[in-house]
């Protein structure tokens, strides 16, 4: 994917949404790589961990909406833990998906699951794919 970085691109107030639901100051990172070293899911996202932090202190929203990377993210804080300059990026992730979720588009439709699947699926995983995929 490719991003093109210009004043217009950029939202200097989605940077400053985003410190202040996650709590945390994305300007500290330092691009070192550990949280996507360290990250069990890092197979499973479009862009690791570090690029959504680059992307993010950058203010492309626009880009950031478009990738699954906070939405494969397992909140598991293995990149918290090791992130030498102590950002809770798992706050940061849980963040952008709260701003996406605010935007009120549903990336799953609950009434559009079968009555099977909905038996077979345990619970937990239910309430877990509502919480982070609708609004």
């Amino acid at each position: 994917m490719k991003a093109t970085i210009t004043p217009k691109t950029m939202d200097d107030g989605f940077v400053q949404k985003l410190a202040e639901l996650s709590g945390q100051n994305i300007h500290i990172c330092m691009q070192c790589g550990t949280c996507a070293g360290s990250c069990p899911m890092s197979e499973h996202m479009e862009f690791s961990v570090r690029k959504v932090m680059h992307l993010a202190k950058l203010g492309l929203v626009d880009v950031l909406d478009d990738l699954n990377s906070c939405w494969s993210c397992a909140s598991c804080h293995t990149c918290t833990v090791r992130c030498p300059r102590e950002i809770d990026i798992a706050r940061v992730m849980d963040a952008l998906r709260q701003i996406t979720l605010r935007k009120n588009i549903n990336h799953i439709e609950p009434s559009q699951i079968s009555k099977e699947s909905l038996k077979e699926y345990p619970q937990i995983a239910m309430v877990a794919g509502f919480r982070k995929l609708t609004s």
